[in-house]
């Protein structure tokens, strides 16, 4: 039998950022609820387990960052509820983000910053699949192993839906995996990005020295609302009249 560890209290943490941050797109008017409930495990992951003093983060695909800013006030920052994110790191905001295809060119760069200045701590960068046709994206994968970024982490988001279409009928990415092996990065698949014991056992995983490492993890577009998964529609759509009521029935709230 696979030695499977109990993940309860991150189960619980998950659920309750889903909740807070479905009450923030009410409040606020915002959008975007898919593409923020597919990585909600992910961001968890990150800041409950992985996530080291000298580390830093950065989110991409920063039309998602309503739940980031939620967690990072658990944690005592401050940073402004935005789609949009603009740098702040005393707040823990690293990086500028909204322009896709941005978040991880400059990563790159602070990764191969600190290794030439022998400073200790990782970059971790999530991207969506959409940023995956980007060519700045394949620019940096070329620069991380020229410069042997072993400090640089990309997670990819894999819910193949981007903007209001599938991913297969926009711009079809094929074999995600082939491509980064063939950049020569350490290749790691996840294929249910919503499991704790599946991510922490892919970010613990060590890469090859001198290899920067990716996860690419198969993730549900709206994950935790069953009538709004795995829908284009849910990329940008506020949530109103019934809706409202089905969303807070199926995730508990009163």
């Amino acid at each position: 039998m696979p030695n499977i560890t109990s993940y309860d209290h991150l189960v619980s943490k998950a659920r309750k950022l889903r909740q807070d941050t479905f009450n923030a797109f009410i409040e606020y008017g915002e959008a975007h609820l898919g593409g923020s409930f597919s990585i909600i495990e992910m961001l968890i992951v990150l800041y409950e387990v992985i996530l080291k003093n000298d580390d830093k983060f950065i989110l991409s695909k920063s039309h998602a960052s309503f739940p980031l800013c939620l967690i990072l006030k658990e944690k005592g920052f401050h940073p402004e509820l935005s789609t949009h994110l603009e740098i702040d790191p005393e707040n823990g905001i690293h990086c500028t983000t909204g322009s896709l295809g941005h978040g991880l060119p400059i990563g790159t760069g602070m990764a191969l910053g600190r290794k030439m200045l022998s400073l200790p701590g990782k970059i971790y960068i999530m991207i969506s699949d959409g940023e995956c046709q980007e060519g700045t994206t394949w620019e940096s994968l070329l620069i991380g192993v020229k410069h042997k970024l072993d400090n640089l982490v990309v997670i990819v988001d894999y819910n193949k839906i981007q903007a209001l279409s599938f991913l297969d009928d926009a711009l079809p990415l094929g074999n995600l995996g082939a491509k980064f092996k063939a950049f020569d990065w350490d290749t790691t698949e996840v294929h249910d990005g919503h499991s704790f014991n599946s991510l922490i056992a892919a970010l613990k995983t060590g890469s090859r020295e001198g290899r920067p490492k990716v996860i690419i993890a198969h993730t549900i577009k709206g994950k935790g609302i069953s009538e709004f998964e795995n829908d284009p529609v849910w990329h940008a759509r506020k949530i109103k009249g019934n809706e409202i009521e089905i969303g807070k029935k199926e995730l508990g709230l009163r």
